[in-house]
């Protein structure tokens, strides 16, 4: 793989282990309303196919440390940026934002980027978690996932469970999370202040500065509108009816100092997955588990490759040849 970084990534100011690799290859997926956007290939096109998802005010730069993680264990990795971010366009209007648009976008990467037949093992993380969760019926995820991975996620009462500002009243708890999530007010430029705003709410006790500093250029380069619209959608999220969906082998990644999705909703998620393979909590990291501790969560999505994909690839290819020599 390229050890390049793309223009892009230059330009946000993402340096050192933060700073993407430039994508093996791309290809363009078509979603549902017909919108067309840019999928991220990394890796070998034969070697077995790990999906990444992100969340809310992401994009693909926030996998880059997990990208070159998994790229150099021998991996192949799909990336794409959700609904607005990134290089992916917006929705036509703001009430079209919608788990179900989620789950459209995700369908539409794995039919681009997976032959036919191929399966994966996908991860999301935070909103991307809950993309997964909102696609638990859809054929393509049952048919594609060798594996899955929810990081930093839940999938209900967000507003009431988080403690970026913790009051003790429930409700006015509710009400000031609501608003947070839908506000409007421009986040940027990236200065000391916002910088330290940012890693209290997203990163965990004593965050390392060039993690505070990725956080901050990659959440702030999310456009206002679009950031507001997808926070009303995750304000009234209520997916946990299907999560008991999600049939594949599924881990769940959590920091235990996560304020925005609490370490009750990862215990809660590791109860009700019919096929849980592990509950990896991490302790004193926050949110942003794939920027903190990124070999952690490498090394979940690589045993999950290891235990769930490589063993069925490996025995499709002894059957090929059985055949061949019959």
């Amino acid at each position: 793989m390229s050890a390049r970084t793309t223009g892009p990534a230059r330009r946000a100011g993402l340096t050192g282990a933060y700073a993407p690799p430039a994508p093996d290859r791309e290809l363009v997926a078509r979603s549902g309303d017909g919108i067309r956007f840019p999928v991220e290939v990394y890796g070998r096109d034969d070697a077995p196919a790990v999906v990444l998802t992100h969340g809310w005010t992401c994009n693909t730069h926030f996998w880059a440390p997990v990208i070159r993680d998994l790229t150099a264990s021998g991996y192949r990795v799909v990336a794409y940026d959700q609904r607005g971010h990134g290089r992916s366009p917006a929705a036509r209007t703001p009430k079209a934002y919608s788990t179900a648009m989620l789950a459209d976008d995700l369908c539409a990467v794995l039919d681009a980027a997976l032959e036919p037949g191929e399966r994966a093992v996908i991860g999301g993380h935070s909103m991307g978690g809950m993309t997964i969760m909102a696609a638990a019926d859809r054929p393509q995820l049952r048919e594609r996932a060798a594996a899955l991975l929810l990081c930093s996620t839940g999938a209900q009462h967000l507003t009431a469970e988080a403690r970026v500002i913790p009051l003790r009243s429930a409700r006015l708890r509710t009400a000031a999370h609501r608003l947070l999530l839908g506000a409007k007010a421009p986040l940027g430029p990236v200065t000391p202040l916002s910088r330290k705003a940012l890693a209290y709410g997203t990163l965990g006790r004593r965050p390392r500065k060039e993690t505070a500093e990725a956080t901050a250029r990659i959440v702030q380069a999310c456009p206002t509108a679009v950031r507001a619209a997808w926070g009303g959608v995750l304000a009234e999220l209520d997916v946990a009816v299907k999560v008991p969906r999600l049939d594949a082998p599924t881990a769940v990644i959590i920091g235990t100092h996560d304020r925005l999705t609490p370490v009750g909703h990862a215990r809660q998620l590791a109860a009700m997955l019919p096929h849980c393979t592990g509950l990896h909590e991490l302790p004193g990291r926050g949110h942003m588990t794939p920027l903190e501790e990124p070999g952690a969560v490498s090394a979940v999505l690589a045993e999950l490759v290891r235990d769930h994909l490589a063993p069925v690839q490996k025995n499709a290819a002894r059957s090929e040849k059985a055949e061949e020599i019959a």
